[in-house]
């Protein structure tokens, strides 16, 4: 099998029932043909670079999947005909995968990934205390600048006065 991505952009002027019924056909037709679907990410509403059938933003979504030719053939079929798709491009990964394997490495991905959040969580909170608190020595330094430049400009000024004072009295 072969392993592939895709992305996606679809009007984002329809209803999320209509894109809904969109994500539903892909789900299907992925297995129909003899594929599994990885990963699929909707990425949301965005500005496109330019206007593609006269529209200026577009919901966009990725798909992770693995499937032969034919798979990639019904999935491309679906977006030509469907004028609720943009535009599409599919992209070959990898020509041989081993799926099962592919199937325990992203489980194990999972698995760390839950692991980790729970460890990461007291992380996340620490290094948010570190950054309130380098915040406030930046904010104290800051003033500290400032205070100091306001003084340097006011003795600056006294000076310039003196020495006007003095060569306006000779």
């Amino acid at each position: 099998m072969r392993r592939y991505e895709t992305v996606m952009i679809m009007d984002s002027d329809i209803s999320d029932e209509e894109k809904n019924t969109v994500f539903d056909r892909i789900e299907d037709i992925i297995p129909k043909y003899g594929g599994e679907l990885f990963q699929f990410d909707k990425w949301g509403d965005k500005k496109l670079a330019y206007e593609i059938k006269k529209k200026k933003h577009g919901y966009y979504i990725y798909l992770n999947f693995c499937g032969d030719g034919n798979t990639v053939n019904e999935i491309e079929r679906l977006f030509r005909i469907d004028e609720r798709v943009l535009k599409y491009m599919t992209v070959l990964l990898k020509k041989n995968v081993d799926v099962e394997k592919l199937r325990d490495e992203i489980n194990k991905k999972e698995a760390e990934e839950e692991s980790g959040n729970t460890k990461n969580a007291s992380a996340v909170k620490e290094k948010k205390n570190v950054e309130s608190s380098d915040e406030t020595v930046e904010n104290k330094s800051d003033e500290t600048v400032e205070n100091k430049s306001d003084e340097t400009v006011e003795n600056k000024a006294d000076e310039t006065v003196e020495n006007k004072a003095e060569n306006s009295q000779s």
